[in-house]
């Protein structure tokens, strides 16, 4: 048997209960084996599990034989505990509809230990060891574009600057007159074992007009142009080709204006816009114009958003 800790004695020996959303595997989605905490014995696989957005881990089935059910004393509720150990899981709850099995288990995480799949564990060492990358992209005011690409995954750093003038410094006031020839951009660290540079193009078009000249919105100038940095030759190619395939379905009744240039010197933005959106979001600009296009985005793309 394991060694467990005073918080793991209160909830598997004691039957108490972690708080929620507070559970290490509550949003856990990688393929393998839920064990028991104090024993080893399997309890769930990874196909079991799904988000029942409870607040812990929740399971539409078991392994056989695996987990015992109890009713509560108050005669409320059913607990489930480890066949082979009797330690405390959680309760289960049948009839809610949730799944095709129209079944819950409601699992303490501190409860089960997880042990990846063989193809897992190839999965996630192939990811660290991937180089990361760069790209640099503009698509408007770049407290906005900031906010969309630091919230997917794979995305390791994102940093609010200036790109593309002919100067040999650049700061935000004199960016903005428009006359530095530089663009407010965002330069992204990414991992293309979890997402592409393909993906991150998809997310660029999809989250700004590639076709309005030196504009956003009423943001105007040639420092809110849209442009794409390209860092190598195939993301010229990459960013050229999407362009083409953009225009041929007619997805905008106008020409896309978007710049595709070599990367050259970014220059890093003043501290005080770094994460601007998530630590000044009440700000009127930020609840008009950011916040919609940010909605938009986390709706259109969910499936890529960190957890």
């Amino acid at each position: 048997m394991k060694t467990l800790t005073e918080f793991e004695k209160f909830v598997i020996e004691q039957k108490g209960t972690e708080r929620p959303f507070s559970g290490e595997y509550v949003d856990h989605d990688a393929a393998g084996l839920y064990r028991c905490k104090k024993c080893l014995a399997p309890l769930y696989k990874s196909e079991h599990k799904f988000n029942a957005h409870c607040g812990w881990p929740a399971f539409d089935n078991e392994i056989a034989g695996a987990v015992d059910r109890t009713l509560d004393a108050d005669g409320q509720r059913v607990e489930i505990t480890c066949h082979q150990c009797g330690g405390h899981l959680g309760h289960v709850f049948e009839g809610e509809r949730l799944t095709p099995n129209n079944i819950r288990h409601c699992v303490n995480s501190v409860s089960m230990v997880f042990e990846a799949s063989s193809s897992e564990s190839k999965t996630i060492n192939e990811r660290e060891s991937t180089p990361l990358a760069q790209a640099t992209f503009g698509a408007g005011c770049f407290w906005c574009v900031e906010a969309i690409f630091s919230a997917l995954n794979g995305v390791e750093k994102v940093q609010s600057g200036y790109a593309g003038g002919e100067q040999k410094h650049a700061n935000y006031d004199a960016v903005c007159s428009g006359r530095t020839g530089h663009a407010e951009v965002v330069h992204i660290t990414f991992n293309p074992a979890v997402i592409t540079f393909d993906e991150l193009l998809e997310v660029l078009f999809k989250s700004h007009n590639p076709t309005t000249l030196n504009q956003q919105g009423n943001d105007k100038g040639p420092q809110y142009r849209s442009v794409v940095f390209a860092h190598t030759a195939d993301q010229v190619d990459k960013t050229n080709n999407m362009i083409s395939a953009l225009q041929d379905a007619k997805v905008w009744q106008d020409p896309i204006v978007t710049e595709v240039c070599a990367f050259e010197t970014f220059y890093p933005a003043e501290n005080y816009h770094d994460d601007y959106f998530a630590k000044h979001g009440e700000q009127p600009y930020c609840q008009m114009v950011v916040k919609p296009k940010f909605d938009k985005f986390k709706a259109l793309f969910a499936d890529k958003l960190k957890r």
